[in-house]
């Protein structure tokens, strides 16, 4: 997994095992028997969530959404992991929320600046709320990479623990 590469904030993978879709889902089921008390682990039909609870659980702290998906070929059944690190889903919903109200306003101040300027009026305030508005929204997307990276040891943990499950 690379952290750095690309321009999006939650990190995707896929793996293709050679076992039955069942058989993969059983090992997770087993590893819930004996994870640590500091993971949480929640699994319903094909659809996994692996994350932190407790004292390690912070706002940064990722989730991993896990879709196990049957794959057939070579004459043999396999099953096709698709993961998905992510913030909580609050959190996600938050930072999805203040970017429709930023572009909210961002196209409400647009619209003012145009009638204003159609008008022979002034559009001083309109342009500074616009940039300001842009800077919140450039803002809010460097406070999303900066908690991908406070979470980068949690993710890799995930991660390690994961791959000790299907192996």
């Amino acid at each position: 997994m690379k952290k750095d590469s690309e321009i999006g904030l939650r990190l995707r993978f896929s793996k293709i095992v050679d076992e039955n879709i069942d058989f993969v889902r059983q090992k997770f089921i087993n590893y819930t028997k004996n994870i640590s008390p500091d993971l949480f682990m929640k699994i319903r039909k094909n659809h996994i969530q692996f994350t932190f609870q407790g004292d390690r659980q912070k706002y940064w702290s990722p989730h991993l959404s896990i879709e196990l998906e049957t794959k057939e070929g070579d004459e043999k059944n396999a099953t096709l992991i698709r993961g998905l690190f992510g913030p909580a889903q609050t959190m996600w919903t938050f930072f999805i929320f203040l970017h429709f109200i930023i572009g909210g306003v961002l196209l409400v101040f647009s619209m003012f600046a145009y009638s204003n300027y159609i008008l022979g009026k002034s559009i001083k305030t309109d342009l500074f709320l616009m940039i300001l508005m842009l800077f919140c929204w450039i803002l809010l997307y460097f406070i999303a990479r900066q908690t991908r990276k406070k979470g980068y040891s949690q993710m890799e943990e995930l991660e390690q623990e994961f791959n000790k499950i299907i192996s």
